[in-house]
């Protein structure tokens, strides 16, 4: 009998266990749930804002930049909320407080959306391609972002400065990701002369952005990971420097700045999710 009841004493401790863990569920199950639950969500929420937010195109150009900050302050919500993805910025006195060339990092979707709010009225140099998206292509135009086509890079460099001139007259930020696409955490750094050449023609100053978003939001994934994204905004540098010094030196202090951050932000994503080598992994994806 008291072998029975010590038996059955251990089954219900076990059981117990058993549910207590079921319940707490493990991290990273919590985690990939999240993130998936989040990738559903941006893709509808981005597509309603695009289907209800349509009129906008018949509109004043600054209703449908009202919409476009809408929606980056939704998608920095949902980030919050869903995939428990918060930012920080640092340097927010060197914010251009008018004209300026803002140089960006890229290794994300995040700052394509995040970056909006955060500037106050910025024209981002965009591959001319894009236009031909039906609505995402229309309100980039409606924007009067900056299309460039990378058929004649001689011709594409000289009508990406005029139409640049044109909007910094207008006191928006020029807003450029020198690598012209997401790059991996960690790769390279392929850095075109597109700004050098922005920078030579608009003679205004160049504010250049470092971030580590791509270790929370991995390029061409949809998923997100728990974390702080930090942007750091680095002092502004005056226009009028030589092409050549301008080139190294800008891709130095982002790349410096960049690779600071990023180990600040994988040391937070080994303390949140208990792994050290899935970095490389969600970098792939």
């Amino acid at each position: 009998m008291t072998d029975r009841l010590v038996a059955d004493a251990r089954t219900r401790n076990a059981d117990v266990e058993d549910a207590g863990a079921r319940r707490a569920g493990p991290p990273r199950q919590q985690i990939t749930l999240r993130s998936r639950a989040f990738a559903v969500l941006f893709y509808v929420v981005t597509a309603l804002f695009l289907i209800f937010g349509s009129p906008l195109l018949f509109g004043p150009r600054s209703w449908a930049m009202a919409g476009l900050r809408a929606h980056a302050r939704a998608i920095l919500l949902l980030l919050r909320v869903v995939a428990g993805t918060t930012y920080d910025v640092r340097g927010r006195e060197h914010l251009p407080r008018g004209a300026a060339l803002v140089v960006a990092k890229h290794q994300s979707a995040w700052e394509t959306m995040a970056l909006i709010p955060l500037l106050r009225d910025p024209a981002i140099v965009l591959k001319a391609e894009l236009a031909r998206i039906p609505l995402y292509g229309w309100f980039c135009v409606k924007f009067e972002h900056i299309l460039v086509r990378r058929e004649r890079a001689a011709v594409a460099l000289r009508q990406m400065v005029a139409t640049a001139r044109d909007r910094a007259a207008e006191g928006r930020e020029i807003l450029i990701f020198p690598e012209g696409t997401r790059t991996d955490v960690g790769a390279a750094p392929n850095y075109k002369p597109g700004f050098v050449a922005l920078y030579d023609g608009l003679d205004l100053p160049l504010v250049p952005l470092a971030l580590n978003s791509g270790v929370f939001w991995p390029p061409r994934a949809s998923h997100a990971f728990p974390g702080t994204i930090v942007v750091e905004v680095l002092p502004p540098i005056p226009p009028g420097r030589p092409r050549k010094e301008i080139r190294a030196d800008v891709q130095q202090q982002i790349e410096t700045a960049t690779a600071a951050l990023v180990a600040e932000a994988e040391a937070e994503r080994r303390r949140t999710d208990g792994t050290a080598s899935n970095d490389q992994q969600s970098r792939s994806k």
